[in-house]
């Protein structure tokens, strides 16, 4: 895996992460890692991180697009004993 694919993975665990955590306890886990801020509260570091998380899941789903056209043009093997 490159190093962006690694960068990207991770930032879409933390926003996954996030989520899970607004969905069941309303705790906003970048907002308090950027300073305490309450819920639904942003500041320039919190929205650089909600960027870079939502350009991380595109680069995901264009690497699976890519991957899935990969892997259709990939000639059928027999298996031949």
């Amino acid at each position: 895996m490159k190093k962006i694919d690694w960068l990207a993975a991770t930032l879409v665990l933390v926003g996954g992460l996030n989520w899970g955590l607004v969905g069941l306890f309303k705790f906003d886990l970048v907002a308090w890692i950027c300073g305490g801020l309450e819920f639904g509260e942003t500041n320039a570091v919190s929205r650089v991180i909600y960027t870079l998380v939502g350009l991380a899941a595109v680069y995901g789903i264009v690497s699976l697009v890519a991957a899935g056209r990969r892997a259709s043009l990939r000639p059928a093997t027999a298996n031949v004993r």
